[in-house]
Parts: C-alpha cells; structure tokens; sequence
C-alpha cells in the first residue's frame, strides 16, 4: 500500500528539492566563472600573419604581440620590441637595416643581435608556430632570452644612415 503524504511533507520536500538545485546550478556557474580565461593578445597566443608575407630581407611589425617578425636562413623568427637594456621600444630602421634604441643608442642587426650600446645582450625572441593554414602565432606568454654579445649568424653590414641620430654609418 501507498503512504498517504500530507501537504505539509509535500510542501518541505518540494522546497528542499528546490534548494538542493538552487545551490548546484549556483555551484556550477560559480566554477564557470571562476576557471581562469585562455589568454588571447599580448601574454598568450597571437595570431600574426600568414607566413608567406614575411619578406626575405625586412620586418614586419606586429602590434598585438608588441613583436617584429622577420625572415632568417628560411625561417620565421619574432623579435620582442623591448630593449634589453631598460625596456624602451625599440624601432626597425629601414636606411640602416638595423634596429636602433632611441633611449640609449643600442643597436640591433635585423637578426636582433647586439651591435652596440649598453644593452646586456641581443633582442629577446618569442616562440612561433605556423598552423596547417599557413598562419603564423607568437606565443608571447613565453619569452627567449636574445643572444649573447659577440654573437653573429648574419652578415648584414649598416647599410645606410641611422635613423635616430641621421648619422652615416
């Protein structure tokens, strides 16, 4: 036989029941919200450019991941802006072919390897990946510390006058 349920049980279990998915719907939510957000822009992954636009000789600034792209020997390769002296952006100079700091006078072979000036060593470099599509990505949540002094894979010479000072090299 069938127990007979009062109102008054109907009522107290309808209203447990009811908190009960209150509280996991709120407990649900609340862990969405919570997990950390995938990184998009600068500190993540930046989608770039696809990699046939990368030129032979020169630099391709990309400003979401504060980066220059160039080409190296065949391969695809992404400058940190930043100085390694004291952070100041650092600019590509196209009439010398090099970059030049304006805040120090350090300069940077279009490698990002150190030329002069009072940095402690080249341009930093960020991971790069090019997907199946042929699009390039820079991982600037990763940072590669650049080459040390001294260290010469190019032989690009000066090939004009410095942008900074409009000097003759």
């Amino acid at each position: 036989m069938r127990e007979i349920v009062t109102r008054r049980e109907f009522l107290s279990n309808a209203w447990k029941t009811g908190f009960v998915l209150v509280g996991v719907a709120g407990a649900v939510t609340s862990w969405d919200l919570l997990q950390p957000l995938k990184t998009t822009g600068f500190g993540g992954k930046v989608r770039a450019i696809p990699a046939e636009a990368v030129p032979e000789v020169g630099v391709i600034d990309i400003p979401a991941a504060r980066a220059y792209l160039v080409r190296l020997n065949g391969e695809i390769v992404a400058l940190s802006e930043k100085c390694t002296h004291l952070g100041c952006r650092v600019p590509y100079c196209p009439t010398s072919n090099q970059f030049e700091c304006p805040c120090h006078g350090s300069d940077f072979n279009r490698a990002g390897e150190y030329r002069a000036g009072p940095a402690p060593r080249g341009m930093d470099h960020y991971p790069v990946e090019i997907d199946e599509n042929g699009m390039i990505f820079i991982d600037t949540s990763e940072k590669i510390d650049g080459p040390p002094r001294g260290a010469e894979t190019i032989n690009e010479p000066v090939s004009g006058p410095s942008c900074s000072s409009g000097e003759e090299a």
